[in-house]
């Protein structure tokens, strides 16, 4: 069983133009080494951060026999498809923030599958090596990196349940850290109603300004909600907020309204910002943006349904989402004057 992800491919010169991390995989990770990290900026020069979580990069050897359960941190795949992430996804928040990306040791694809199958999501493939090396890395940046600027943490898919999980945790635990907090990124897995109520000191965005809130969508295309598809990262109860209007309700946003998506240039095999005519509707019954984009869904309907749009999240309303950092960093000094 394999999963190819388009941006890997469309990005595979910028990736490896990029210099490549050499990690040593141990028992616990020393967050203290440059090698610990997927991206480190050189020089701090924005007054707010951005701690972002990559999703699961330890894909297709992950099914093969005998594979561990979880990545070590010099998995060849996982940090090659982190790497590439940081271009497609991670690079909407450079213009506004110093970025911080750890690398962790994740589930790999087949395990934190076989348990959504027992459990119905995967935070308890997350819990051990995946939660203690992020919290470790939380911990290190905190201390060594941060110097109290605000900060937005981010990710997408496993990196946005990893997210999720630091929201109703850590941050529980550090109402200092959390209170600099401008707003969580949590794309690509389901924010769900049963989670908000569990975490009152969590909220929801409602609007396309507002701070200190999650932010998060799982897009499709009309196949899979006709069908009702099943969609490991659409939960029961979900929420989505529409990155084209910042509505929750069901008002379309046309694709003029799109500021530009990230897409690949076949010329090159370099991103560029084009037209693919992603627009977004938010179907409150399942929760999720459908889009009628001009592009091909995710390959591995078994995980995803027919008509998913998973690894295009970000890409989709790349510009939007590079948008809106920037407004709700700019609400967040106004209140904090």
């Amino acid at each position: 069983m394999k999963r190819f992800f388009a941006w890997t491919m469309v990005f595979s010169i910028m990736v490896f133009s990029l210099a490549v991390c050499t990690t040593v995989s141990a028992d616990a990770v020393d967050y203290s080494q440059k090698a610990s990290w997927c991206r480190l900026p050189n020089i701090i020069s924005k007054d707010v951060d951005t701690f972002y979580i990559y999703s699961t990069s330890y894909v297709e050897t992950s099914f093969k026999e005998g594979a561990p359960d979880y990545a070590s941190l010099d998995t060849p795949e996982m940090v090659e498809r982190a790497q590439s992430e940081y271009v497609a996804h991670t690079t909407v928040f450079e213009d506004s923030t110093n970025v911080f990306a750890p690398y962790y040791r994740q589930a790999g694809m087949r395990y934190a599958g076989e348990v959504a199958a027992k459990t119905g999501n995967i935070d308890a493939a997350l819990l051990g090596k995946p939660y203690d090396d992020i919290i470790a890395a939380l911990d290190y940046y905190f201390e060594n990196y941060n110097e109290g600027r605000p900060f937005i943490i981010a990710g997408h898919s496993q990196g946005s349940s990893m997210t999720l999980l630091v929201l109703k945790k850590y941050f529980k635990e550090h109402p200092d850290y959390y209170k600099r907090m401008v707003a969580a990124y949590a794309i690509g897995f389901s924010v769900t109603k049963d989670y908000l109520a569990a975490n009152p000191h969590l909220k929801f965005a409602t609007g396309e300004r507002d701070t200190g809130v999650i932010i998060s969508w799982n897009t499709e295309g009309r196949q899979n909600v006709v069908e009702n598809a099943k969609n490991a990262v659409v939960l029961p109860g979900a929420i989505s907020i529409n990155p084209l209007n910042w509505k929750l309700d069901e008002t379309y946003a046309p694709a003029s309204k799109n500021l530009g998506s990230l897409v690949g240039d076949e010329k090159t095999g370099m991103g560029k910002i084009g037209d693919i005519g992603a627009d977004a509707k938010i179907n409150l019954a399942r929760g999720v943006i459908v889009t009628n984009a001009k592009a091909d869904p995710v390959p591995m309907p078994e995980f995803f349904g027919p008509a998913s749009f998973h690894d295009n999240d970000y890409t989709f309303y790349y510009n939007n989402i590079r948008d809106n950092v920037a407004k709700r960093i700019a609400a967040y000094r106004k209140g904090h004057k």
